[in-house]
């Protein structure tokens, strides 16, 4: 089943793609290979999910922060390459959880995002190297920044 076929069937609409908020490209394509900019948790209503996991924050409400920025994720990768069927894998995944030091959870968190793109491009193509990292700050407190690489046809 196409990834497309696969959104309609899971129910999910995806976002406007986020314009960038700095001197960046959202998304840059070399080759057969997409880079995906660091995204992070930006709802519908154009609000951040922001807080510290382990303070401000849960397990749950990191992995939905994680999951709305993985549908971030792929509307600016639809909107690059007008459909998600371009897409061949998903090669390497990048989170970023801001926590406290005590927090040892990331990998949960960032769940939230590898479990979306398993559901959306299947459990072989959608399942790549990951890094889960705490870290102490990312820009406009959000709860999670991720990046990724995707393998796509030319």
């Amino acid at each position: 089943m196409s990834a497309e076929a696969r959104l309609a069937e899971l129910g999910i609409e995806l976002p406007n793609a986020p314009k960038p908020m700095g001197v960046y490209k959202p998304v840059v394509i070399s080759g057969n290979m997409a880079y995906l900019s660091g995204h992070g948790p930006l709802r519908d209503n154009g609000k951040l999910i922001t807080g510290r996991l382990g303070l401000d924050l849960d397990v749950e409400a990191g992995f939905e922060a994680a999951r709305v920025t993985g549908l971030c994720m792929l509307a600016t990768l639809k909107a690059e390459l007008g459909s998600l069927d371009k897409v061949k894998r998903l090669v390497k995944l990048l989170g970023l959880v801001r926590s406290t030091d005590s927090f040892d959870q990331q990998p949960a968190v960032i769940n939230g995002c590898s479990e979306l793109f398993r559901d959306v491009f299947g459990e072989d193509a959608g399942v790549a190297a990951r890094s889960a990292i705490g870290t102490n700050a990312l820009p406009g407190t959000i709860a999670v920044e991720i990046e990724a690489i995707f393998e796509v046809e030319p």
